[in-house]
């Protein structure tokens, strides 16, 4: 047992912003395991998983895929190991493998930046035609 505080479930939820449900989701598809179970059977969290269950939710509005998200996980995993650190070539494959999952984040957030300008112009438009609407009644 680690000399982190350790959280349950709701306080997780609470700081992460994710639904119960989808935490639980995240530890059966084994993007995040409870650090511990408490007597009762309790999940148990640390700051480390509370991090690691921020990253999961900052990839998905990059529609990062559950199998992306644990190849991703699993390679800053590789390359923040303390111990058996990866070496040579290992750490060249690791670190071209995550320079590509970069350029696919920077290109999707491009493009989320685009739908996002034009969901603006939208709302702009909208708000343009109840100004107009309204002065008409006027």
């Amino acid at each position: 047992m680690t000399d982190q505080r350790q959280m349950q479930i709701g306080e997780v939820a609470e700081r992460t912003g994710l639904s119960l449900r989808t935490i639980r989701h995240y530890e059966e598809v084994s993007l995040v395991i409870p650090s511990a179970r408490s007597k009762g059977g309790f999940r148990l969290y640390t700051e480390s998983d509370v991090e690691r269950l921020m990253v999961i939710r900052r990839m998905k509005p990059l529609d990062f895929s559950l199998e992306e998200m644990r190849d991703l996980l699993d390679i800053t995993d590789r390359l923040a190991a303390t111990d058996d650190r990866p070496v040579g070539e290992e750490l060249e494959r690791l670190r071209e493998r995550l320079d590509s999952y970069r350029k696919v984040a920077d290109a999707r957030c491009e493009t989320l930046r685009a739908r996002l300008e034009m969901a603006e112009d939208f709302a702009t438009t909208l708000r343009r035609r109840l100004q107009a609407d309204a002065r008409s009644e006027a």
